[in-house]
């Protein structure tokens, strides 16, 4: 095992994740979930030595964080977090060449194998067009395209991203994630990465790490889901806090999509609402009148005259 966690509470004065008994081999794919404030993040920046776990061990390459310097860590791991401090005067060549220089003094010149190296990672994450150009001037997910650049030329066994799908549309989701799976397996890399996209996530990960009740759950991906039924239901990662939803009585796809739809345009109770999906018609019913819908958009309508 390249990662492994034992009997380890993750925290800070008190633990947000309780006795954590994980471990990842290199050339696996993991997705980190679990709601806002439940220390995903601090997991990672605990992983990192960044944040001392409260007790237990973390095991890096069979040695102790506790025995390792900063330097030895990001030799061993490479990290991208979803707000990083963006370097002045860089271009995205410069941001990506920097992840060879863990390897090197900073005065080095990058041989010519590092430089080709480096030359396909910007092709494989579509960049080439920007490649000498500011990262002050790159959009959102391009920028964040370079930051996972930079990770994957630094060459470490292990990579860590923390929302690496922030910021990026859903071709460019789509594209990270076929890359960080493409690279574990033709690299031989072990990848942990968090996002809140995860339903989409987990179609390239082989475990999931699910964080819930300070207790982090592992296992293979549709292990995970089968073990926790709530995993499917869709209010698991509410967006406004007042929103409650009406009662849905439809195809768990059918149903995610109605929810989703909602959620976002609305902060409201809608608890005294039924909604039921039947041979392609949405039924609505409440205060004892019915309502019949061929799509979506009828909903939103109706709603939004009524609420």
């Amino acid at each position: 095992m390249f990662l492994e966690l034992i009997n380890t509470d993750i925290g800070y004065k008190t633990p947000l994740i309780k006795g954590v008994n994980v471990s990842l081999s290199i050339g696996e794919v993991c997705l980190l979930i679990g709601n806002n404030g439940v220390g995903k993040t601090t997991l990672i920046k605990s992983i990192l030595n960044q944040i001392p776990a409260l007790s237990g061990e973390i095991f890096i390459n069979n040695k102790s964080i506790k025995n390792l310097s900063a330097k030895e860590i990001a030799e061993q791991i490479a990290v991208v977090f979803s707000k990083a401090q963006i370097p002045a005067n860089y271009t995205v060549e410069d941001l990506i060449s920097l992840g060879k220089y863990i390897h090197y003094p900073y005065y080095f010149e990058l041989n010519v194998n590092d430089k080709k190296e480096v030359a396909e990672i910007i092709e494989s994450l579509n960049l080439n067009q920007y490649k000498k150009l500011t990262l002050q001037k790159l959009s959102d997910g391009n920028l964040q395209k370079a930051f996972i650049g930079r990770a994957f030329a630094q060459n470490s066994p292990m990579i860590i991203l923390d929302e690496p799908t922030t910021h990026l549309d859903e071709d460019n989701k789509i594209i990270i994630l076929k890359l960080l799976r493409e690279f574990a397996r033709k690299y031989n890399k072990l990848i942990l990465f968090s996002s809140h996209d995860w339903r989409l996530a987990k179609e390239f990960a082989d475990k999931i790490w699910f964080v819930k009740g300070q207790k982090l759950y592992t296992g293979i991906a549709e292990d995970v889901l089968s073990a926790h039924p709530d995993l499917s239901d869709p209010v698991l990662f509410d967006i406004h806090k007042n929103f409650i939803p009406p009662h849905i009585s439809a195809t768990e796809f059918q149903k995610e999509l109605l929810y989703s739809l909602l959620q976002k345009n609305f902060k409201n109770d809608l608890s005294p609402y039924h909604f039921t999906f039947s041979e392609g018609i949405w039924i609505l019913e409440s205060n004892n009148s019915h309502q019949n819908f061929t799509s979506f958009e009828e909903i939103i309508l109706f709603l939004r005259n009524s609420l």
